[in-house]
């Protein structure tokens, strides 16, 4: 818990809020991101999660500038998937893991 709300509080540069030891979230303007202590998920949802298992959702923020978030971000990121680079529908991301090994993409839209 500790060590992945740590991590998010710079990337997002936003403070968890927390509710308890077993819980964390983070409200942005469009959803949340909450962060559930694998032990207190397991026993308010069992069987719903396993803690550094997922490889197939990817966490998508959308960002002003992605490269300048590149730059910022260099020193908090350990694992980079993809440097910034323009998709193919228009879009301009970074992807990179966070400690549990989870996908996250800090996308531009494309200028219209």
């Amino acid at each position: 818990m500790k060590r992945l709300v740590g991590f998010y509080e710079p990337i997002l540069a936003l403070k968890a809020r927390w509710s308890g030891q077993d819980y964390a979230q983070f409200r942005t303007s469009v959803g949340v991101l909450a962060v559930f202590a694998a032990g207190a998920q397991e026993n308010y949802i069992p069987g719903s999660a396993q803690a550094a298992e997922n490889r197939s959702v990817i966490l998508e923020f959308s960002v002003a500038d992605v490269d300048l978030e590149y730059q910022r971000l260099q020193n908090l990121v350990k694992v980079w998937v993809k440097p910034p680079t323009t998709q193919p529908w228009g879009t301009r991301s970074i992807y990179f893991r966070d400690p549990d090994g989870n996908l996250v993409d800090f996308y531009t839209p494309p200028k219209r």
